[in-house]
């Protein structure tokens, strides 16, 4: 009892006094044993409480540093207040590892040790090393002191237990309001004065907010001039949060401090992650992020390879150009920080450049679980080479699936068309500039970046009109299903196609690769090509209501590029009125979401009904 009395004594607390009665009956010695213990057990759950709210009101802290411009007082204060999150920070690891030792036995038990000697040795340094926050040394560097308050907070809310409610919310319903609330955190970091050089309006910021979190691309002020380095890394992190969603990050690194999750967080993460069983979630979650990070960091190294050194005027602008392109490459954002994205003068004929590109955003277009898949088939097959016949089997397992096998060949047969299509059509046109293989390299850019991607290396506005017809299918079409990209996806599209064939044939029901495709899949399918043109439709009318100078044309290719979250564009997105922003906004938003996901939220579902109503056939065509 020594240390938890010693520490209850740091906490400056009270202690209870026995009244006379206890004394005379002689239960002093156990009214304190009993109340030491009650007074213990309150006084670190009131030092927990505080630890959090000081480590969240530290993140409060350093976002007004960065987002604002200090003055002398201002900024000793913030630094002063920095120290005072970290001391109590590692106060309250401390306690609650030596109140429950076994926590070691957690995985989390490395990151806080590692964290807390961090955080000890910043204390180190800017309190008996040199003179507090005067000095430029690498190691005494105030941002050093940032990344502490950052880690501590992390470790504080890492350990809050959140239980998800289905009564509350549903699993649609959770997922619609995730986005919502990055969308809106993000408008309110955007207009921080240090995030742009001259200002944003509101609607401006969430117009920009929107299409980073929807991984869309569209953009009504220039990225890279108008805003600041810190605009452009919150930029990053709402394309990075946005691709994932900001449930898998919260959800997976919860179960990783935390060691587990309840039955109905399993329950609502296995409907938005789309998982088979409700044991593989977190599985699914590390494959998701472990997928992600890699293909980024080989992405990023890629990219920085190809760069030349002359068009930067800093390694640092060279690393955050590489970062920043990886990240939205994969996400399927479209953002760049070039003012004419891919087709800049220095960057239209770095082949290598847009060949990493393409490269990224076809993976992310993909779907995580397509790609995990396509792993596994491919251990399998490693897996056979080298077994050298010993392990022969009577059959080849069924490793690549129908959903994996689908994907791949519409999208291939997609691309292949689309690119034969854009090098035929394009090749005197805006392919004129480019000789060889840098044709076909542009082309394959043209082809596949309309599918959700956004970027371009050509200009967009140039392309014959047969071309830009094509290029509003490929948009309409988009990525892969549980991927970072948008549209109806190709798994929609393919199932539609094979419905057509399936009639055409006389047959009552779809059928590929010896399986058959549940009448769920195709309702869902059919429904999603509804409403996605019931909301681009709509959104062209309105916006032509507002903009009555705009040629047809380039508002149904804004529509479409918004619902598609692509990011292409005529040139028109910076010259439109605040109303057709805001329309934009919505159907950027529904187009990330999907029109049937909120619908899904918005109605109730009923029972299952135990009988079934006489079928009878509706006249068609």
């Amino acid at each position: 009892m020594e240390y938890r009395f010693i520490l209850l004594l740091l906490a400056c607390f009270s202690w209870p006094v026995p009244n006379s009665e206890q004394v005379m009956a002689g239960t002093t010695d156990h009214y304190y044993f009993v109340s030491n213990e009650a007074c213990w057990q309150m006084n670190v759950s009131l030092l927990y409480k505080i630890a959090l709210w000081t480590s969240s009101l530290g993140v409060i802290a350093l976002i007004s540093d960065f987002g604002y411009s200090q003055n002398e007082f201002s900024q000793r204060f913030l630094d002063g207040f920095y120290f005072v999150v970290l001391g109590i920070g590692v106060v309250s690891t401390a306690v609650r590892y030596i109140e429950n030792y076994k926590l070691i036995a957690r995985k989390v038990f490395i990151f806080d040790f590692l964290s807390v000697c961090f955080t000890l040795w910043v204390f180190y340094l800017f309190l008996f090393v040199g003179v507090p926050f005067e000095t430029d040394l690498l190691l005494e560097n105030p941002i050093w002191v940032r990344i502490a308050v950052f880690t501590t907070f992390i470790r504080e809310f890492s350990e809050v237990k959140f239980n998800y409610k289905r009564t509350v919310l549903n699993p649609a319903q959770l997922f619609v309001a995730s986005f919502l609330f990055i969308i809106l955190l993000g408008t309110l970091l955007l207009m921080l004065p240090r995030a742009t050089h001259e200002g944003i309006s509101f609607i401006d910021a969430l117009f920009t907010s929107t299409s980073a979190v929807c991984v869309t691309g569209l953009i009504v002020v220039d990225t890279g001039s108008y805003f600041t380095d810190f605009g452009q890394i919150i930029i990053m992190l709402l394309i990075q949060i946005g691709g994932l969603g900001i449930l898998t990050f919260a959800s997976y690194f919860s179960y990783f401090f935390r060691g587990g999750s309840t039955y109905e967080n399993k329950l609502a993460l296995r409907d938005i992650t789309s998982s088979k069983t409700i044991g593989n979630v977190f599985s699914t979650l590390k494959y998701i992020i472990f997928i992600t990070f890699s293909i980024e960091l080989l992405s990023g190294l890629l990219i920085y390879s190809s760069l030349d050194r002359g068009s930067f005027a800093s390694q640092y602008e060279r690393v955050f150009f590489s970062v920043f392109h990886a990240i939205s490459a994969f996400c399927n954002a479209g953002f760049s920080t070039l003012s004419n994205s891919l087709y800049e003068s220095e960057f239209r004929f770095n082949y290598a450049l847009q060949l990493t590109v393409i490269l990224s955003f076809v993976l992310g277009g993909l779907g995580f679980p397509i790609v995990a898949n396509i792993v596994n088939y491919s251990n399998y097959r490693l897996r056979k080479l080298f077994s050298f016949g010993r392990n022969k089997v009577g059959y080849r397992p069924w490793v690549l699936n129908l959903n994996s096998r689908i994907t791949l060949i519409t999208t291939f047969s997609i691309t292949a068309i689309a690119f034969v299509a854009f090098f035929v059509l394009e090749y005197n046109n805006t392919l004129a500039e480019h000789r060889g293989l840098g044709k076909v390299v542009t082309a394959l850019f043209g082809a596949t970046t309309p599918r959700t991607a956004g970027f371009n290396s050509i200009d967009t506005a140039s392309m014959l009109f047969p071309t830009t017809m094509m290029v509003f299918l490929l948009m309409w079409i988009g990525a892969s299903p549980a991927s970072t990209g948008g549209g109806i996806k190709t798994s929609t599209f393919a199932i539609a196609t094979l419905n057509i064939l399936s009639l055409a044939k006389g047959k009552d029901r779809i059928e590929v690769f010896g399986r058959e495709i549940a009448a769920i899949s195709v309702r869902r399918s059919f429904a999603i090509i509804s409403l996605s043109l019931l909301v681009i439709g709509l959104g062209i009318m309105l916006i032509s209501i507002f903009e009555t100078d705009k040629d047809l044309m380039d508002i149904g290719f804004e529509c479409f590029s918004a619902y598609s979250t692509v990011g292409l564009s005529l040139g028109i997105t910076g010259k439109l009125v605040n109303e057709s922003k805001l329309i934009l906004i919505v159907i950027m938003f529904v187009g990330r979401v999907s029109m049937l996901t909120i619908v899904i939220a918005v109605f109730r579902k009923v029972r299952r009904k135990n009988y079934r109503y006489p079928t009878e056939e509706i006249t068609i065509n």
